[in-house]
């Protein structure tokens, strides 16, 4: 009798040890930048009292490593970004589905999973940018346009290999079939002023330099170079208008599979669909709010209103494996 008591005893001290842990730490995996992610978490922890530790990666390295680590993950929270990242990892079975009526009501539904693995936090507009100097903004109109002949030498891109650019293949496909689709791609590549670039700041510079007069890019590289460069010789423009709209993706967040502390994490997450966070996870990535009702940044406000695709952006990741299959064949490196 004793020595059930004891056992007693040692379990109800594990849980409340459980108990504790849970509501003084969270820990999250993050393939954002330290400096993008921590002012969010130091507002919470200011917040809360819970402390949130994070380690950061890349993508790839994030998901093989709770793939590995299984039951056994100390990550409470992935965070990553594009859609096709968070589907992806939902297909791994890393991330658990949650119900959240906080999550539901300040996120649109084309801007989370469909089987509530993930959420997103903040958005970014994958969007033409073109050169002040040698491009009038009445010559641009839509992403399929840039397939004219009328850009034959005057197109940059970015790497093919970025699944920001799948996922807008993948909305392309998803629009227009894959014929059509390819058709536009192929007439991207054969545009090109050069070969694609590793990143979007480059291809930036590269419009501003001369080498090239359009390009699509994320709408955040444009803003942190130009408060770099305020004399940048670019500038976004908004296509699809007068149809579907920008391509939109996002930053994004789900509780792990595993996670020692899900309920913890689940408070964390919710927190950071608030008005209250999202100013600053917005604001501080120069991206606009996932939550509507939140106003952007002076910064990002001044680039002006838009009308977004109102295709749920998972279909980015449904369509990632033929999205990337139709670049190959059209050539884009």
């Amino acid at each position: 009798m004793q020595a059930n008591k004891q056992l007693l005893a040692a379990l109800m001290l594990t849980t409340l040890a459980g108990t504790v842990q849970a509501a003084d730490e969270v820990v999250v995996y993050s393939s954002r930048i330290d400096e993008l992610i921590k002012p969010v978490f130091d507002q919470y922890t200011a917040k809360t009292g819970v402390k949130v530790k994070f380690i950061t990666d890349k993508e790839a390295p994030l998901l093989a490593r709770l793939q590995a680590e299984g039951a056994n993950t100390p990550a409470d929270l992935l965070i990553t970004v594009d859609a096709g990242n968070l589907w992806q990892a939902e297909q791994m079975g890393v991330l658990k589905p949650i119900q959240s009526k906080v999550i539901e009501a300040n996120i649109p539904s084309q801007y989370r999973s469909s089987g509530n693995a993930w959420t997103g936090l903040s958005l970014r507009a994958r969007t033409i940018v073109y050169s002040t100097e040698r491009v009038k903004p009445e010559e641009l109109s839509t992403y399929e346009a840039l397939a004219d002949e009328n850009w034959d030498g005057r197109l940059c891109l970015r790497s093919a290999k970025k699944v920001y650019n799948q996922s807008l293949t993948a909305t392309l496909i998803e629009t227009h079939g894959a014929e059509k689709a390819e058709q536009i791609v192929k007439g991207w590549v054969a545009n090109l002023a050069t070969d694609p670039f590793a990143d979007d700041t480059a291809l930036i510079q590269a419009i501003d330099a001369g080498q090239c007069d359009v390009g699509i890019v994320n709408t955040y590289y444009y803003g942190r170079l130009h408060k770099e460069q305020p004399d940048l010789k670019a500038k976004l423009f908004w296509p699809n208008q007068q149809d579907r709209g920008v391509h939109v993706n996002l930053a994004g967040a789900g509780v792990t599979a595993h996670a020692p502390h899900a309920a913890a994490a689940q408070q964390l997450l919710e927190w950071m669909t608030t008005p209250e966070a999202q100013a600053v996870f917005a604001g501080v990535n120069q991206e606009f709010p996932a939550n509507p009702k939140v106003q952007s940044s002076a910064e990002v406000s001044a680039w002006g209103e838009f009308k977004a695709d109102s295709i749920p952006v998972e279909v980015a990741g449904k369509r990632q494996a033929e999205a990337i299959r139709l670049m190959d064949r059209a050539g884009w490196n």
